[in-house]
């Protein structure tokens, strides 16, 4: 049975989602996915969501209707994998906390915007970070709300350079998580398509995608 992944993107056009959204359906193309593509949150209200084996939404920031947020949880809820990065799937629809309860964090801040730093491979055994060192990155420095039932993989500290208060905090980049029965996935590199450049994001993320999809 040939495994289904639908991708909705949409949202604020800063983070490039449409452009994302046709390498995220590459990779999961070349894996054999048979791979749908939807530009509108009503895909998340469509009740054939809970026979997809993974949903990827790369929409950052918006609004989504109740009944849209209620079938989506519960097909992750019932087995479905969800993973995505950086704003489209942990800073979207902020209004709905039952959509972040199951992401397992929400997007508050990227103090200095664009800048240099250090990520911090946590977990050397996980299959999504095997064989990865820690690395530099250049993007924004995600500050997050997060989950403590996050099992994290990656991690970032903050210098304080850009807000004092912060300084020698860490936060967590990569993480994975349960929802019910699903498989949730989330990093936070990946700020625009030009990061796909970069082969430890690329590495993480389709990792990530492949962990999550609930097996055929």
């Amino acid at each position: 049975m040939t495994r289904q992944a639908l991708i909705v993107w949409g949202g604020w056009n800063g983070h490039t989602p449409q452009e994302c959204a046709d390498v995220v359906a590459g990779m999961l193309r070349d894996d054999g996915f048979e791979v749908f593509i939807e530009d509108t949150t009503e895909a998340f209200a469509d009740p054939g969501l809970k026979d997809m084996h993974l949903i990827v939404p790369i929409y950052t920031m918006s609004t989504m209707e109740k009944e849209e947020v209620t079938n989506l949880t519960s097909a992750v809820e019932s087995g479905v994998g969800l993973a995505g990065f950086h704003g489209g799937m942990c800073d979207a629809f902020r209004n709905e906390v039952a959509y972040q309860f199951m992401t397992g964090g929400q997007w508050v801040s990227h103090p200095g915007n664009i800048i240099d730093y250090r990520v911090r491979v946590t977990r050397r055994d996980d299959p999504v970070m095997q064989g990865l060192e820690d690395f530099d990155y250049r993007s924004e420095q995600y500050y997050m709300h997060v989950d403590p039932n996050n099992e994290v993989l990656a991690e970032t500290t903050f210098t304080g350079d850009h807000a004092a208060w912060i300084a020698g905090h860490t936060m967590p980049v990569v993480w994975k998580r349960k929802h019910g029965a699903g498989r949730v996935f989330y990093s936070a590199l990946g700020h625009r398509v030009e990061e796909f450049e970069n082969q430890a994001m690329r590495t993480i993320l389709h990792r990530g995608l492949l962990w999550a999809a609930r097996e055929a």
